[in-house]
């Protein structure tokens, strides 16, 4: 039996650190789902062997216990007592280590598929529990949607999907590691973010407001090590974007544009200027 999952990116619409306790950040986050996506294809294999075998299309990808995919795996099926042995595909496409939580969501399709594999009876905020355990951006890809996550970023409280637009993902291939960008964020220097801003204006419906508010404490830290980041996203704005913002600890730049026939420009336009570059087109899932 086999079981294929689509595990969507996710971008920030707005990143407020709060507060910092003794081993972790407080934040407060607006996240949605865009349609770029990796695929995760689990298959059971009938013995009482109880290993995990991770393959994936994409070669530097780690396949052992330091992948998310694996953790999730085995926290499952020791939770619901699994003995069989299980193969997982991963088939990326979402940039590894670029802030759109590519790792996180590939660890919650695969708490999915292993749940309906096995056909165990759970619920997701059984899989969010779990899922905290080894990573907080993993309850919100377990949810979807559109969401405030608080905390650690494990608590979600879904809110109402932005009105449609087009995004355009600029990934420059470099790999940024979370909890550098975290240790090196200092309150003094951050700007201060008013995260009900972003709320209110998804609740009325204002892409304008959207693009207004975007926001991200994270921003400057990335920015001081990678300046390109600076680059991508004049470009960005010079060439037609609404809004523009960098994804979670990133480097990805996002940029939001009404009219797919505007996205249509402003991708392709990027691909030229940024040769060497990721660059995507997707829908807001919301």
């Amino acid at each position: 039996m086999m079981v294929r999952i689509k595990a969507p990116a996710k971008i920030n619409l707005s990143l407020s650190i709060i507060g910092k306790q003794a081993n972790f950040h407080q934040v407060e986050m607006v996240m949605t789902t865009i349609d770029l996506a990796d695929y995760i294809t689990l298959s059971k294999v009938s013995d009482a062997n109880n290993q995990i075998t991770l393959k994936s299309d994409f070669p530097s990808l780690p396949l052992g216990r330091t992948n998310l995919v694996y953790q999730a795996a085995e926290l499952f099926m020791k939770q619901f007592g699994i003995t069989d042995s299980v193969e997982i595909e991963i088939e990326k496409n979402i940039p590894v280590a670029g802030g759109l939580a590519g790792g996180s969501s590939d660890a919650a399709a695969t708490f999915k598929g292993l749940r309906e594999l096995f056909k165990i009876d759970c619920t997701d905020a059984d899989l969010c529990k779990l899922g905290e355990q080894i990573g907080s951006d993993i309850p919100f890809c377990i949810m979807g949607g559109t969401a405030l996550a608080t905390g650690r970023g494990e608590i979600i409280t879904p809110i109402k999907s932005p009105p449609h637009c087009w995004v355009i993902i600029v990934n420059p291939r470099l790999s940024v590691s979370t909890r550098d960008i975290y240790a090196a964020f200092s309150f003094s220097e951050a700007d201060d973010i008013d995260t009900q801003l972003m709320l209110d204006a998804i609740e009325k419906g204002s892409f304008d407001e959207i693009c207004m508010y975007l926001a991200n404490n994270l921003e400057y830290v990335t920015t001081r090590l990678y300046p390109l980041i600076t680059d991508i996203k004049r470009e960005l704005q010079a060439n037609g974007a609404h809004g523009v913002r960098m994804s979670g600890s990133g480097p990805t730049v996002f940029a939001l544009v009404y009219t797919e026939k505007k996205a249509n420009h402003l991708y392709h336009h990027i691909k030229k200027v940024f040769p060497k570059f990721s660059v995507y087109k997707a829908r807001m899932l919301g």
